[in-house]
C-alpha cells in the first residue's frame, strides 16, 4: 500500500466517523463526547478530534455540562439548528408547497399557493417567485445547503426525469433540471444538492427519518408505509437503516397503488386502464361519483350535497376500497406502521371508518397471533411531501458532509 493511499483511506474513514456521529445526534440529540464513543464504539480520542471538526465546521453545537454519573461532566452536543436551511418543494395537483427546515428536520418557514398546474413551464414559473421570496424573508442569515422537490407521479431517480403524472397529463419531464435553470441563484455552488422524487415516497421517507419519536431508536419503526389518499391514490415505502433506504422497483413504479386493479374491467382511469384502485377512491372519482366540479372543494361540495344519503353511501364503498388497499399492502408489504395522509382524510369518520374497520377486520387472517399494524392518521398533511422532500436531502447532506458547508 503506497502512503498517498493509506492517506486517502485514513480521510474516508475520518469522514465516515463523522457521518455516523451526526447520525447519531440527529437520532438523540443531547448526547456528550463519551457517550457518543459508547454508542459508535469509537475511541474518545477519535470521537473528541471529530466533534471539534463538525464544530468548527458549524454542524453541531454544545450545549450545557451535563453532570450527574460517576464520570467526568459532558457538553451535551446536537446538530447545529440556526446556521443551515433546506427546501422542500412539492408541486400537487391542486396546489404548490415550498418550506425551509433546519438540521432536526423542524419546518422554518412554509409558502402554500392553492392552484391547478398546467403545463410544466407555466407551474415552475409560479414556484420560483415563491421560492425567493421564501428565502428572501426568512432565510437570508442562513446558508442553504439543498432542494428536494416532490412530484405526482413516478420519477426516474438516474434521469432526475418525473415519468408520468397521470392526473396532469405530463409524462417524461426533466422537472428538476427545468427547475435548476430557473433558479441560477440557487444553482451557483456545485456542493448543494438537488433530488425529485414521488410525493408519496418523500412524505414516508419524512415520517420515518423526522418522525419525533425517532429520537427514541427503540420507537423508530423497521419499515413505514405511507398512503398519499389525494386527488390521486399512491404509496411509499421506506425501510429503516443508515440511510434509510426508499423502494422504488425498476421502473420507479413500486408504491403506485392507484393503478393497481380492483375492478377489472370496470370504470376509464387517466392511466389508460380500466378498473384501477383511483377509480373507486380518489379525490377525481368522488367528484365523479357525487357531481362535484373538478376544481370545486371536495370537502365543500359534500357538505353542502343535496343527497346526504348517496353521499354517505359513496364514501362508505370508497373507504372499503381503501380498506382493500390497506390489507393489499399488508400481506405484500408487511410493513410495521401506516400512515394515511392527504386531502381526503379530511372528509372524516364516513372515509376512514369503513376502511379502518375493513382494515381492521381481516388483517389477521392469515396470521392471527401477529401483533395488529397501527395506523396512523394525518389531520394536516400539507407539508408533508415537501417536507419528506427536504429530508432526503438532509440525509444525503448527513452522510456527504465533507463536500458541504465547510466554509464555516
Amino acid at each position: 500500500m503506497t502512503a498517498s493511499s493509506t492517506a486517502g483511506d485514513l480521510g474516508a474513514l475520518k469522514s465516515r466517523n463523522r457521518a455516523s456521529l451526526l447520525e447519531w445526534l440527529r437520532r438523540q440529540p443531547g448526547l456528550t463526547r463519551a457517550e457518543l464513543a459508547q454508542r459508535t464504539a469509537l475511541t474518545k480520542v477519535t470521537v473528541g478530534a471529530a466533534v471539534q471538526t463538525l464544530l468548527d465546521q458549524g454542524w453541531l453545537v454544545e450545549g450545557d455540562l451535563l453532570r450527574g454519573g460517576s464520570g467526568r461532566p459532558g457538553r451535551a452536543l446536537s446538530l447545529n439548528p440556526d446556521s443551515h436551511a433546506i427546501l422542500g418543494i412539492e408541486i400537487g395537483v391542486h396546489g404548490l408547497h415550498v418550506l425551509a427546515i433546519n438540521f432536526h428536520g423542524q419546518i422554518l418557514a412554509q409558502r402554500h399557493q392553492a392552484a391547478v398546474p398546467t403545463r410544466p413551464d407555466d407551474t415552475l414559473d409560479q414556484i420560483v417567485p415563491m421560492v425567493r421570496e421564501l428565502i428572501r424573508t426568512a432565510l437570508s442569515h442562513r446558508t442553504l445547503l439543498g432542494v428536494g422537490l416532490a412530484v405526482p407521479g413516478p420519477t426516474s431517480p438516474e434521469q432526475s426525469r418525473l415519468s408520468l403524472a397521470p392526473n396532469l397529463g405530463w409524462r417524461d419531464v426533466p422537472l428538476l433540471e427545468m427547475l435548476r435553470q430557473r433558479l441560477p441563484e440557487l444553482d451557483d455552488d456545485s456542493r448543494r444538492f438537488w433530488c425529485m422524487d414521488n410525493e408519496a415516497k418523500a412524505a414516508a421517507f419524512g415520517e420515518l427519518y423526522c418522525s419525533p419519536s425517532s429520537g427514541q431508536e427503540a420507537a423508530t419503526p423497521s419499515s413505514l408505509l405511507y398512503v398519499s389518499a389525494a386527488t390521486g391514490i399512491g404509496s411509499g415505502l421506506v425501510v429503516q437503516g443508515t440511510p434509510p433506504r426508499v423502494i422504488r422497483g425498476v421502473h420507479g413504479l413500486a408504491g403506485e397503488i392507484g393503478h393497481t386493479l380492483l375492478a377489472p374491467g370496470g370504470k376509464p382511469c387517466h392511466c389508460g386502464n380500466h378498473g384501477c384502485a383511483e377509480t373507486l377512491v380518489s379525490g377525481w372519482a368522488l367528484r365523479d361519483a357525487l357531481g362535484i366540479e373538478a376544481g370545486a372543494s371536495l370537502s365543500e361540495g359534500i357538505k353542502h350535497h343535496r343527497d346526504p344519503d348517496l353521499v354517505a353511501e359513496t364514501l362508505n364503498q370508497a373507504g372499503e376500497a381503501l380498506g382493500l388497499l390497506l390489507l393489499n399492502l399488508h400481506l405484500t408489504l408487511n410493513p410495521e406502521r401506516i400512515v394515511i395522509g392527504g386531502s381526503l382524510v379530511k372528509l372524516g369518520a364516513l372515509l376512514l371508518d369503513p376502511a379502518l374497520a375493513f382494515f381492521t377486520r381481516h388483517q389477521n387472517h392469515l396470521l392471527p397471533q401477529a401483533p395488529p399494524i397501527p395506523v396512523r392518521i394525518l389531520d394536516d398533511s400539507l407539508a408533508t411531501a415537501a417536507r419528506g422532500a427536504a429530508a432526503q436531502v438532509l440525509c444525503q447532506l448527513l452522510a456527504r458532509h465533507d463536500e458541504f458547508a465547510t466554509d464555516e
